[in-house]
């Protein structure tokens, strides 16, 4: 099922009560790392996507299956929200879940996602110091991702919220072609 904001709704309740549980546990980050690897299993596997979503199949089932095959394998209170999930007919929410959950989980970490692209791979040293100079930049900490796009040459572009901040050779090598052209007409027109 696609996404839509009436799912928003729900899957940010869900991800609300399991964050605060997570929390009076000292779990929360164990239950981000949990949330998003079931997520990634659900959304890599389309026949399980498809168990999960399938109205056809039983309530009785579905849990029989999943206690099957995660019990044991995911903490108690994810297999609980599991359980509850497909008693109330909204496995389909998980992806959404996940990803509401660590966005709540990074505000209340003070922690701000920052894709970074760049033209070639960072080792680690370079991205750490990359990291930190954003992180002081923006005031609070950069969870950064790396993006590798060769087509922009070199530089970098930042994303953080809604910001874009490039800096790349490309966008530098546009600027001075707009620069150029712009007074070039200039100076023509002026003869």
């Amino acid at each position: 099922m696609a996404s839509s904001n009436k799912e928003i709704g729900p899957a940010n309740q869900y991800a609300r009560a399991l964050l605060e549980l997570a929390n009076s546990r000292g779990q929360a980050a164990e239950m981000r790392d949990e949330l998003h690897g079931l997520s990634t299993i659900i959304q890599s596997n389309p026949m399980f996507k498809a168990f999960c979503e399938d109205p056809a199949i039983g309530r009785d089932e579905r849990r029989a299956v999943l206690e099957r095959t995660f019990r044991g394998k995911l903490s108690e209170l994810l297999m609980n929200a599991l359980l509850v999930l497909n008693v109330k007919g909204r496995l389909y929410l998980l992806p959404q879940i996940a990803l509401q959950y660590q966005m709540m989980l990074d505000r209340q970490m003070g922690n701000v996602q920052v894709d970074l692209t760049v033209a070639q791979p960072m080792d680690e040293a370079t991205l750490g110091n990359v990291q930190s100079r954003i992180s002081q930049a923006i005031r609070k900490n950069a969870v950064v991702t790396q993006i590798v796009d060769e087509s922009i040459i070199g530089g970098m572009i930042a994303r953080v919220d809604d910001r874009l901040i490039d800096g790349s050779v490309k966008a530098q090598l546009e600027a001075m072609r707009q620069q150029l052209a712009s007074a070039n007409g200039t100076t023509d027109a002026h003869r």
